[in-house]
């Protein structure tokens, strides 16, 4: 018989649940929750039961029996700078993740919902490919300001599993293939991924890297520091200008780009220059990728949801299709790389990672 795993992914305002028999998905279900009543939980620890509700009912009207299942794999979040990889659930993980150690998040719950499980009806509880994963070479961490340092955020998960998935149909091993990822969908990454790490890329979070639908990216310094000392805004103002309210929404008044990009095919000259400006962004960020690899690299992917836009992936690959091939597979493969991660462990592909709650990075000596 097949594995059954069953893939938890909480996000935002949504949880994502997905039952595979090995490699074959079986079901998967999306549901939205209402934002307001999201919003009575001051910590996203304090969603735990709601989650799991909102799971129970789903596997109850999907008719659902868990007993026999090999492995339950939840998202994660909330941990401390750690490598990549498939992370095997213990008390330590689950204590850094409801506590917010890193960020308070609700992927942090993926982690306590697949134990739960799993420690009801037996098999495994993982996590894969953390928001955590922090993989830079040393060289990528420095900045121009001793002890301030770079850091990776990026969308880990799908980041590895699209790098995987490209590796294997250019025939490589995703641990000897060189390759540029560039997520595309509500916060931008674009990674380096050098021989199976993430060894460089922009800063999603905190303002590094292409403008995205809600987020503004990397901005001139000076004019930043003007802002902050204008007294015109608040500290948390300030916080969602950059990471909220900027990008597509600063500009146009919406963060949809779907929306953005038909007004530019409409006529629209500044959401035409917006949106050129966001591919211009991306593909500069790309040739830098391409630079820390020594311009050896195998492929380019494009993935993310803005990258189901034809014309944008074909301005990309004009762009930046003289350093190496260009593969777009638009969408996010979270659940199946969920699974997929478990599914390695499961069969002696990989062996399962121990969280330690050390920082891969604390600083460097002086």
């Amino acid at each position: 018989m097949e594995e059954k795993i069953l893939a938890i992914n909480p996000g935002s305002t949504s949880t994502k649940l997905a039952l595979f028999e090995g490699e074959r998905l079986v079901f998967k279900e999306n549901v939205v929750h209402d934002e307001a009543a999201l919003a009575r939980y001051p910590r996203a620890a304090d969603q735990l039961e709601l989650r799991l509700e909102t799971i129970r009912r789903i596997l109850a009207e999907r008719q659902v029996d868990l007993r026999g299942f090999a492995a339950f794999v939840g998202r994660g979040g909330g941990l401390t700078p750690c490598p990549g990889g498939v992370y095997e659930v213990d008390e330590k993980l689950i204590s850094d993740a409801l506590g917010g150690k890193n960020t308070d998040h609700p992927a942090c719950l993926g982690c306590a919902i697949a134990d739960g499980f799993a420690r009801q009806y037996g098999g495994k509880a993982y996590i894969v490919d953390p928001p955590d994963t922090d993989e830079f070479q040393e060289v990528a961490r420095i900045t121009g300001i001793k002890g301030i340092y770079r850091m990776s955020h990026t969308h880990a998960l799908n980041q590895k599993e699209t790098a995987r998935r490209a590796a294997a149909e250019l025939g490589l091993d995703y641990r000897s293939a060189n390759l540029i990822v560039a997520h595309l969908g509500g916060g931008v990454s674009v990674a380096a991924h050098c021989r199976g790490r993430m060894v460089d890329a922009n800063d999603n979070i905190n303002g590094d890297g292409p403008m995205a639908p809600t987020r503004a990216g990397a901005l001139p310094v000076k004019d930043v520091m003007d802002l902050c000392c204008s007294g015109t805004r608040s500290p948390e103002a300030l916080y969602r200008l950059m990471a909220k309210e900027g990008g597509f929404l600063s500009h146009l008044g919406t963060s949809e780009a779907t929306q953005v990009a038909e007004r530019a095919k409409g006529g629209d000259a500044y959401a035409r220059l917006v949106y050129e400006a966001f591919q211009y962004q991306v593909g500069k960020r790309i040739g830098a990728m391409a630079a820390v690899m020594k311009g050896r690299v195998d492929a380019i992917v494009l993935t993310g949801g803005i990258a189901y836009d034809q014309v944008l992936t074909e301005h990309l690959r004009e762009m930046v299709g003289f350093l190496a091939p260009v593969l777009v597979r638009p969408g996010e493969l979270e659940l199946e790389a969920l699974a997929a991660g478990a599914l390695r462990v499961l069969r002696g592909e990989e062996a399962p990672r121990h969280y330690t709650g050390q920082p891969v990075f604390s600083g460097f000596p002086t």
